[in-house]
């Protein structure tokens, strides 16, 4: 499977009459187990690129916090938005101020724009769709990555860390959504 496949599988799950991660779990089970360990690799990797302190500190904003759990939930989502947005704010975390589902969750006073946890999981369900033991995929996946010289942890470098509690390098670094989140008088 290749990026462009990855992210016509992404687009197609959204025009599905049905949850985005049960239309795509429906979809990836019916390429067949290859494409599943293969579809979680693309996701592994395109992960592991937006796992810097920028992005996170705009899940912080948008989540009103952000744990390490919740963390991967965000990276899950960003990939969930698509390949246009995600490469958007893997270019630019900041220009998440403007994707409607910030906007639309900023007004309601809701914190989980964004925020996607299922979809880190629909690889191992839709294998486990596929063969009846769910508890397999992830030495699947191992086997999977040995075969095609992929390494799953990697060392890679975060960026600058900061303080996410503070709003003024906070303003600094992410201003848009600075501007959203955060009240004029915190400091």
């Amino acid at each position: 499977m290749g990026t462009d496949t990855f992210w016509d599988l992404i687009e197609h799950a959204r025009t599905i009459d049905a949850p985005f991660h049960e239309a795509l779990i429906i979809l990836l089970a019916a390429r067949g187990v290859d494409d599943v360990l293969a579809f979680h690799a693309h996701f592994d990797a395109l992960d592991t690129a937006v796992d810097r302190w920028d992005v996170w500190a705009a899940g912080y904003l948008i989540g009103g916090g952000c744990s390490d759990d919740r963390f991967m939930d965000f990276k899950a989502g960003l990939i969930a938005l698509g390949r246009a947005w995600y490469e958007r704010a893997a270019r630019r975390p900041d220009d998440l101020a403007e994707h409607p589902d910030v906007q639309q969750a900023l007004a309601a006073g809701a914190e989980e724009a964004v925020f996607y946890e299922e979809m880190g999981f629909l690889a191992s369900t839709a294998y486990g769709h596929l063969t009846g033991n769910e508890d397999g995929f992830y030495p699947a996946l191992d086997h999977y990555r040995a075969q095609h010289s992929e390494v799953e942890d990697r060392p890679h470098d975060m960026g600058e860390d900061f303080d996410f509690d503070n709003a003024e390098e906070m303003r600094r670094r992410l201003p848009r959504l600075a501007a959203l989140y955060l009240k004029e008088n915190q400091r």
